[in-house]
């Protein structure tokens, strides 16, 4: 059963196949079994069962939606009541929310059952998972390489069936590369499709959130409970909602030959994603992919992004700037970590925030106030925001010639936990092609197109889809008349493939009793 999609776990609801409790039964008994990857940072059986008790109360009365019932996990970026909401921080190790995030109300209204909160990079900064204060994540295809980042625990979840679906936040790759590290399906809408509400923030202008799945047809049905306007959150987009699975299955134009669904199509190829620093065994996976989109009928046309090398300077400007703001509430008065001693209230602030902040974090807040500084900010900040617009004019003028935009979501498969570690530099290049639609504000998807190469074997590789603006519907029927035709998305990685016990990461003090019983027993 834990094999099965969302929407076939849906048609075994409404059969009685099973019910909701057996289904909320079976994923914490997987998450249990699988402590190992580290996926996540808390779980709560009681209130687990219970969101599913009430669902099947709910699935008997005839009342359910498309999604009730149906067991997901969210990122421990979003608050929620009842779980811990930390962000992946010291900071925020045992803070619990009085409320819930926008995202976790209309997913729990819609008779979604949470199983749990997912690992994540530290106030999602990172690309790997390695930056969480609980460990980092492992990838379930191989446990010596990471994840991606930062939603790394819930791509992790999702890849190893520990959840069927799970929710994520992307500000400049970080449920694109996840999902491709992860072989899992994960979409970043349209900024401001999924309001902001109660979601930790890490750079306001840039953050959005969205669903992992195992298919695109899944995130669609997560999309629609997901998107929608929002009067608590300023940068929520006031449009009518949407079915995002309307297209799902049809042609692209009316008319065309069962055959070639895509007839019609064209995909348009920046030269930029396609040059030095691309490995091999991504290309070749890449490249099969687009082949596979000309037999269902679409047309390869080669386009130019010519600043996408500029959006890495330009995000780790814009993005540091916004959190050095956004951290400023962590000053262990209010909320938050405080230290034991200190000797007055700037003395507080200090040690407080030494203490809480990881060191990824507090890299990003200096760098922040060092270009929101006098004498910076008009060299730094202001150039960065100039460039930014003209990303954006540059995916315009790309989208005159194509309707869709595809390429790698990394320049390499997963990288082995560490391997990075010394050199943040290198682990920001890993973000080149998925920055510049994040600074653009384009919806943007990752599907599983293959694996790559020798050592790499083992390892996913995810075909990036890039659609212009409110076009999610039109994106999600392009990756899914490619799951049509491939069985990518629908591969797991092997049984058991976690470390042993003594190499286990376990979440701290706080967690679930069974996770801390396992704890003792390491």
């Amino acid at each position: 059963m834990h094999e099965k999609s969302l929407t076939e776990l849906r048609a075994a609801l409404a059969a009685k196949d099973c019910s909701a409790v057996e289904l909320a039964q079976l994923y914490l008994g997987r998450i249990e079994a699988h402590q190992g990857l580290n996926a996540f940072i808390d779980v709560n059986p009681e209130l687990t069962l219970a969101q599913a008790k009430a669902a099947d109360a709910r699935l008997a009365a005839g009342d359910a939606g498309p999604l009730t019932g149906l067991p997901l996990a969210h990122k421990d970026v979003f608050v929620t009541r009842g779980w811990r909401s930390t962000a992946g921080s010291k900071m925020l190790e045992n803070y619990v929310s009085p409320f819930d995030a926008t995202v976790v109300e209309r997913l729990e209204r819609a008779g979604m059952v949470c199983v749990g909160k997912t690992n994540m990079d530290e106030f999602a900064m990172g690309s790997s998972n390695e930056n969480s204060y609980f460990g980092a994540v492992r990838n379930p295809w191989d446990p010596k390489a990471v994840p991606g980042g930062s939603s790394g625990g819930s791509a992790a979840a999702v890849a190893a069936r520990l959840a069927p679906a799970a929710t994520g936040t992307d500000t400049g790759g970080s449920i694109r590369q996840p999902a491709s590290f992860s072989g899992v399906t994960g979409i970043k809408p349209t900024y401001g499709r999924v309001s902001r509400y109660g979601m930790i923030a890490f750079a306001s202008s840039l953050d959005q959130g969205g669903p992992l799945a195992q298919s695109a047809a899944d995130c669609a049905l997560l999309l629609n409970a997901m998107a929608g306007f929002d009067t608590r959150d300023s940068t929520s987009l006031e449009r009518a909602d949407e079915d995002y699975t309307r297209y799902l299955g049809a042609p692209w134009r009316a008319g065309a030959d069962a055959d070639k669904p895509l007839a019609g199509l064209r995909i348009g190829l920046p030269k930029e994603y396609f040059g030095d620093g691309l490995a091999a065994d991504v290309r070749a996976a890449i490249d099969a992919a687009l082949r596979q989109y000309e037999v269902l009928g679409a047309t390869l046309v080669e386009v130019s992004l010519p600043k996408t090398e500029l959006s890495i300077p330009v995000y780790y400007v814009i993005a540091p700037a916004e959190a050095s703001s956004n951290l400023s509430r962590f000053d262990g008065v209010r909320y938050g970590h405080r230290a034991a001693g200190y000797g007055d209230l700037l003395d507080m602030y200090k040690k407080s925030r030494a203490e809480g902040f990881g060191a990824e974090v507090k890299r990003r807040i200096l760098v922040g106030t060092y270009v929101l500084s006098h004498g910076y900010y008009d060299a730094y900040y202001l150039q960065a925001q100039k460039i930014r617009r003209i990303i954006a004019q540059d995916f315009q003028q790309a989208f005159e010639q194509c309707d869709v935009i595809m390429g790698p979501v990394a320049p390499s498969v997963a990288w082995d936990i560490g391997a990075k570690g010394d050199d943040p530099l290198q682990m920001y290049l890993a973000d080149v092609y998925t920055l510049s639609t994040s600074l653009a504000g384009l919806p943007g998807m990752s599907v599983p197109c293959g694996f790559g190469a020798g050592a790499n074997a083992q390892r996913p590789v995810g075909l990036q889809i890039v659609g212009n603006y409110f076009n999610e519907a039109r994106m999600l029927q392009v990756a899914d008349a490619f799951q049509r035709a491939t069985d990518w998305h629908r591969r797991a990685p092997a049984e058991g493939g976690e470390p042993p016990r003594s190499l286990r990461s376990l979440p701290p003090a706080g967690a679930h009793a069974s996770l801390e019983a396992a704890r003792r027993e390491a």
